[in-house]
């Protein structure tokens, strides 16, 4: 569904007008629908019913969005202890929970392995001796699956690809059937499968239909060697459109999957994130000044802190003026940029804009994925606001972040303090 719109003059999420959230909230702030959100998950429910659809959490983890996840009986995909804790607080059962990531510490396991958690994905024979340590001497056996690596080009922006073997993901698949055994003969691991991930933001189904059929094929390969394999993780990344791509529907995937693993018994889960929320959000900017020099400079109050994609990815997002533009407005080449003190906090480049005046609000559309959860404080600049929107109302479900609450996270040592003798804090 399209979560923006505009009606009645103004860009609205659901029924909620933009700039009336602006007003209240103030700029920058995201923008949720938490419509948008559900019909996403339900298409995959949908199209796979008896699949376990666990939502990557690194996409975006609000705690509000966990929740609406949750209700609606999705598990979780966590890559941090962190992202774990934020799954059980958030009502996910701890048997629908993945744990993946190549870097987890003792502690983390530790802690997976005492609330129950579903499923270890290992991604290295020096973490899955690690974790045959923890759980044998914690007395527990714990269900693993081995992240394989097969070596599939998934055709994604070089910072998002994750299934070629010159990346740090998985096991390398022609040691997959060596360290599946290592694994059957550790103590205190459960071997239940294999997982995979390509990558992100896939538009085309080739890769996967590759990757899903190297996946059959090393299923079928352990089970002639006499391993079980119950269970197999195909992952996420089906993309979404930002600009004009024309990513392959939902069904179109599970028809995929049904071809490909669909006959070899095993229980599936899939780990999709950015498909679910990306198109569901949107950042909320004021312009704060227009600087034209031979090149038109739009000056909004979001930068890159609070977007990042942009700059990190050279990531294209659509930005609209929240006031409708009447059709045959003049428009000009303009660079979207934030006021952070880098050439790089650009959020669009050489956009056909019309003419805007300070304090005018834009949408930074596509935003509900890997936004907010990757903003930073840099330059000193509070995290933004949240908001969840379900019809007419919304709810700040992440209040805006003060200065005072920055400079309260620093300690300064007492041979530094202003006054002889006076403590300071740590």
């Amino acid at each position: 569904m399209n979560a923006f719109a505009y009606r009645d003059g103004s860009l609205h999420c659901e029924d909620v007008a933009l700039d009336r959230i602006a007003a209240e909230i103030g700029t920058p702030v995201f923008v949720y629908s938490s419509a948008a959100i559900l019909a996403s998950y339900r298409a995959y429910a949908s199209a796979l019913p008896k699949a376990t659809i666990c939502y990557a959490l690194k996409a975006n983890s609000n705690l509000s969005i966990l929740r609406l996840l949750a209700r609606e009986g999705a598990g979780a995909d966590v890559v941090s202890g962190g992202e774990l804790e934020q799954a059980l607080a958030a009502g996910i059962a701890p048997g629908k929970i993945i744990f993946s990531g190549v870097g987890k510490s003792r502690a983390e396991m530790r802690r997976a392995i005492e609330v129950g958690i579903g499923q270890i994905n290992i991604e290295s024979e020096a973490e899955m001796k690690v974790l045959s340590e923890v759980a044998g001497g914690m007395n527990a056996r714990v269900a693993v699956a081995i992240r394989v690596n097969p070596d599939v080009d998934a055709g994604t922006h070089a910072k998002i690809t994750t299934g070629k073997k010159e990346n740090k993901f998985g096991i390398s698949i022609d040691r997959a059937v060596e360290a599946y055994t290592r694994g059957a003969n550790s103590p205190g691991l459960r071997m239940v499968g294999i997982a995979m991930h390509i990558g992100s933001q896939l538009t085309d189904l080739a890769p996967y239909e590759r990757a899903f059929g190297a996946m059959a094929r090393l299923t079928e390969k352990l089970r002639g060697e006499g391993h079980s394999v119950e269970r197999l993780d195909l992952g996420g990344g089906l993309g979404i459109a930002y600009r004009d791509e024309a990513p392959p529907s939902i069904e179109s995937y599970a028809d995929v999957v049904r071809r490909t693993v669909g006959g070899l018994g095993c229980h599936l889960s899939l780990e999709p994130g950015r498909s679910i929320v990306g198109n569901a959000g949107a950042l909320v900017a004021s312009v704060l000044y227009v600087k034209d020099a031979g090149k038109r400079f739009v000056i909004v109050d979001a930068a890159m802190n609070d977007l990042i994609r942009p700059t990190l990815y050279e990531a294209y997002h659509q930005v609209l003026p929240v006031a409708e533009i009447s059709p045959g407005t003049p428009t000009r080449p303009a660079d979207i940029v934030g006021p952070i003190c880098e050439t790089g906090d650009v959020l669009a480049i050489d956009r056909p804009f019309p003419d805007l005046q300070e304090g005018a609000k834009v949408a930074i559309l596509s935003a509900g994925a890997y936004g907010a959860v990757m903003a930073s404080s840099y330059n000193t600049r509070p995290l933004a606001a949240e908001v969840l929107v379900k019809g007419q109302s919304y709810f700040v479900v992440r209040r805006r972040q003060t200065v005072a609450e920055l400079l309260a996270r620093d300690s300064v040592p007492d041979w530094l303090a202003d006054e002889p003798g006076r403590r300071s804090r740590g």
